[in-house]
């Protein structure tokens, strides 16, 4: 039967991710739109961006915060070619974000001492491997696996290599141990629901050391240079961007992290996208097709839920049908608009991808499982009539 209780709000996309509750264009009224971004009140809104952040996050006095362009991707890229070069370096990959850093470096920046250390989707590498005297470099959330790091355990405390992280699905909705973290980027468009194009850029002292003490061997564009006559350009992280960012985007970042604060700040975000895990839970317990892509609970993501469909009339399909068959399910989902844009990411197994951070209502996400199974079975009769 088709379920008859909807959800309220259909936006269950890994990026941009949905808005908070509530949210309304009203909510950016207060931009300085037609200013400079170099003027004072604009630049000022800039820098509440970067405070605020930093309250909401926990992130240590010491630790220096910028906006920079073009998203996550940029920050690490950033990252990547200002950093990495002076020591050898290990990169964890077990989905595609982790797959193209490794790429990258490997590829763009030439590096010949580097150690890929990797896992299949579902799975995470073993973590043991990555060595204390070398830069590692990795995502804490595996975005389009639904598979995280459990913690900051295997990442020693005297180390002498940086720890380069990827946090873009974990900030905001998981917890990050900054100790053991000296490069941490992220995107407005994630688990705050921001508008796209705009990146974070976190430091720890020991990746300023760096940038201040080694040169790449390559050049830098413009938009990557953090550094000037070897050292900090301290601008960069009292809100003079490196390049013109959007004044309405920052207004919609600004009023994402005022309601975070307003419920009750990182521990309460976090609850909420744990609460939308759990519902997931409770659901796959029950189902007889759909199961977590994630081989262990340990290691199971609570913002990127990724399923896989475990039906043996699907999984005696080839590839390429399977494709096909969840393209129906998602199809049928977003006709009738209950769920949009929550087919598994093009690289990883057929299967569905759900966001579950804090701008997700629960009760939407209890309202979509049944949906999940109204759709399946579609597709499912669909199969057997072809057959």
């Amino acid at each position: 039967m088709k379920p008859t209780a909807r959800p309220r709000m259909p936006q269950f996309s890994s990026g941009p991710c949905a808005k908070r509750p509530g949210w309304s264009l009203d909510a950016l009224k207060g931009a300085m739109l037609g200013r400079s971004h170099r003027a004072a009140l604009p630049k000022a809104r800039l820098q509440a961006a970067i405070d605020k952040s930093r309250a909401l996050l926990g992130m240590p006095a010491d630790y220096r915060l910028a906006i920079v362009p073009a998203s996550d991707t940029g920050a690490v890229e950033m990252a990547l070619w200002s950093l990495l070069g002076a020591r050898g370096v290990d990169v964890l990959a077990w989905e595609s974000f982790g797959a193209g850093w490794a790429s990258d470096i490997v590829k763009q920046l030439k590096l010949a001492d580097v150690r890929l250390i990797e896992a299949p989707y579902g799975e995470l590498p073993d973590l043991s491997k990555v060595g204390a005297d070398r830069d590692a470099v990795f995502t804490w959330n595996g975005t389009t696996s639904g598979v995280c790091v459990p913690d900051g355990d295997w990442i020693r405390g005297d180390r002498e290599g940086l720890t380069i992280c990827d946090a873009t699905s974990a900030a905001f909705a998981m917890d990050l141990p900054w100790d053991k973290l000296d490069v941490v980027t992220w995107s407005w468009q994630k688990a705050l629901g921001g508008e796209a194009a705009h990146g974070m850029l976190a430091l720890s002292p020991r990746a300023v050391h760096r940038l201040e003490t080694y040169k790449p061997a390559w050049p830098l564009p413009k938009i990557f240079r953090l550094t000037q006559g070897g050292k900090l350009i301290e601008g960069v992280f009292k809100g003079e961007t490196l390049n013109t960012p959007s004044m309405l985007c920052a207004e919609d970042y600004l009023d994402a992290l005022d309601w975070a604060a307003s419920i009750g700040g990182l521990k309460a975000l976090i609850a909420r996208s744990r609460a939308n895990l759990a519902v997931v839970e409770r659901w796959v317990a029950r189902s007889n097709w759909a199961a977590f892509l994630a081989k262990r609970p340990e290691y199971r993501s609570w913002t990127s839920i990724c399923l896989s469909v475990v039906d043996l009339a699907f999984l005696r399909l080839d590839d390429k049908a399977r494709t096909e068959a969840i393209k129906r399910l998602t199809g049928l989902l977003e006709k009738e608009g209950v769920a949009f844009d929550i087919g598994a990411h093009r690289d990883a197994p057929p299967g569905l991808r759900i966001w579950g951070g804090a701008t997700v209502e629960t009760a939407d996400m209890e309202a979509l499982l049944p949906w999940l199974d109204w759709a399946f079975a579609e597709v499912k009769a669909g199969l057997a009539k072809a057959a």
